[in-house]
């Protein structure tokens, strides 16, 4: 049963039919799943998503008023990258670039839509595609890193580090942080066969992400788990159930340390590892350095109402922005600048005032909203402007959030916060 809330009431829509709910579930697990392989254009992402796009529109899917802000943002965010990209539309990489960003903004809105109705399936469906895929692109990093795919190595790493079904490692190890979020709530808290299960995938993920050595990536697992883990704490009903995640926790954190000592004991590995750990990198370092870039960058962007458009930093300082919020403003002057942050820290907002909300969807809700406060985060010192991963998170928690507000709604119940 799906529901929308507005003037204050709970007005119902009719539900689809248990075959329509079927297919709609088998496309929100898909384009989890395909979310894994991007690396080629058009990825199967691109190409999925738009057909469970036509599919939900074609066997019913509704916009909600409680939406409208997001696609207002979305709007605005895109118009004043079009503006400004205005007098730089012969070259291709620009119009690509701009295209993709519309195309972006329509996943979020879609995926808000999506998640806003049948919300507990649909999540559990993304959940479940999410780690099928995660754990595809896992297994591949790992081949490819440790040849053991003839002819796979170039393939699945780039300058030694693996990539897996991805462009880049950077990518590869920030998708890979939700569905390991994914696995780990269930180490912690599902029945032994289940868990143990859980334990491998978790693994393995975690393998593929030190291996593609993004310090962001490191950083990410483990202060999205420590985040995660304490809103599982804090939500939890019982103590006993408190106590389990607490020691799960800690068991994890051992074994977390144990592989980690036995990898860094291959002396590629601890070469590598002792080389991205290092906080004095060339690139960050100096007046043209990633963070000198920044307060360059930052400058620039005041005098420049409409910025300087879409990828064109990089003709005036030796890389690109490597911060997402200052390309905004470079990409798509003051307009985008200021919708962006807005939608992305509302987001946030809104996200840490719905954390106590009793839901049946509570548990999904606290790994995605992890993911995305550590992917809101990292977008200080990288371009996550479009990573899909990301806006599947920003729509998907539009669309919980809204989920939510009808719940309590339904169920008469300002006392569902916890």
């Amino acid at each position: 049963m799906a529901y929308a809330a507005t003037a204050g009431r709970l007005k119902a829509a009719a539900p689809a039919a248990p075959g329509v709910l079927a297919v709609q579930r088998a496309l929100v697990w898909l384009v989890g799943a395909s979310g894994a392989v991007v690396f080629i254009e058009p990825s199967p992402y691109e190409i999925v998503t738009v057909l469970a796009t036509v599919a939900f529109f074609a066997t019913g899917l509704r916009l909600r008023l409680a939406l409208m802000p997001l696609v207002l943002l979305l709007v605005l965010l895109n118009v004043g990258y079009t503006i400004s990209a205005v007098p730089l539309y012969e070259q291709s990489e620009v119009v690509s670039w701009i295209a993709t960003s519309w195309y972006m903004a329509v996943t979020v809105v879609f995926f808000a839509m999506v998640t806003s109705e049948d919300t507990a399936a649909r999540l559990d469906m993304l959940r479940r595609g999410l780690v099928v895929g995660a754990m595809v692109a896992s297994l591949s990093a790992i081949a490819g890193y440790f040849n053991l795919v003839p002819g796979g190595h170039d393939l699945l790493t780039l300058y030694e580090r693996a990539r897996g079904t991805f462009k880049d490692p950077n990518v590869l190890g920030a998708f890979l942080i939700l569905p390991a979020l994914f696995s780990l709530q269930s180490v912690v808290s599902d029945r032994l066969g289940k868990a143990f299960r859980n334990v491998i995938a978790f693994g393995i993920m975690a393998l593929a992400i030190l291996l593609a050595f993004s310090r962001a990536a490191w950083g990410g697992l483990v202060l999205t788990s420590a985040f995660m883990l304490a809103l599982m704490v804090l939500t939890s009903r019982s103590n006993a159930q408190r106590s389990r995640i607490i020691i799960m926790a800690l068991v994890a954190a051992v074994l977390g340390l144990a592989l980690i000592a036995i990898l860094l004991s291959f002396d590629s590995i601890a070469e590598m590892f002792k080389q991205r750990a290092s906080f004095d990198q060339s690139y960050d370092e100096g007046r043209f350095g990633r963070f000198g870039r920044h307060i360059l960058g930052a400058e620039m962007a005041l005098d420049l109402p409409f910025g300087i458009g879409p990828l064109q930093f990089h003709r005036y300082f030796p890389e690109d922005t490597h911060n997402s919020y200052l390309n905004a403003f470079m990409s798509g002057g003051w307009l985008s600048g200021i919708c962006y942050p807005a939608l992305v820290f509302t987001t946030a907002i809104m996200g840490f005032r719905h954390i106590l909300v009793r839901v049946p969807w509570q548990r999904a809700y606290l790994a995605i909203f992890s993911a995305f406060v550590g992917t809101v985060g990292e977008s200080f010192v990288i371009d996550t402007d479009h990573w899909r991963h990301f806006w599947l998170m920003l729509g998907a928690m539009w669309g919980m959030i809204a989920a939510a507000q009808a719940y309590k709604i339904k169920t008469g119940d300002g006392a569902s916060s916890a």
